[in-house]
């Protein structure tokens, strides 16, 4: 799992739940974009070119910290929490990415309220978007 406008709140969802030991190997809040580079691998160019709140930069987190930490399924989050923004990317803008060893896909949130609303409401989207996928429901 690797987060970022979340701010590890996905990670502590995730191991609030007795036993995740057996299924969560770990991950990384890359806040930063010099920290997405480096912890993640993602190049600087994909940053440069999409901004670290797109699709493609989820989908190089999601793919960066299954890598990273050996993890079948790897889960990443980038965002606009608020309250600044852009016209562009306005406050609630969250793009979520899941892979596996089959399929990596991405989804586009635009999620409304306070910027703890729009963190915990990425945090339950991702977590019903990896089980969608791994799932097979996510079509």
């Amino acid at each position: 799992m690797a987060e970022s406008c979340t701010g590890g709140l996905l990670g502590g969802r995730i191991t609030s739940v007795p036993g995740s030991s057996a299924y969560f190997v770990g991950g990384a809040i890359t806040y930063s974009d010099d920290l997405k580079i480096s912890m993640l691998g993602i190049k600087e160019k994909l940053v440069r070119d999409y901004g670290a709140v797109s699709s493609e930069v989820a989908v190089a987190m999601a793919e960066g910290v299954a890598g990273m930490t050996g993890a079948d399924v790897g889960v990443a989050i980038t965002g606009v929490a608020g309250p600044d923004g852009s016209e562009a990317k306005p406050p609630g803008t969250v793009h979520v990415a899941v892979k596996t060893p089959f399929t990596i896909e991405a989804r586009l949130y635009h999620f409304k309220g306070t910027r703890e609303d729009v963190r915990k409401n990425a945090v339950d989207a991702a977590l019903e978007f990896v089980l969608a996928v791994v799932t097979g429901d996510s079509l």
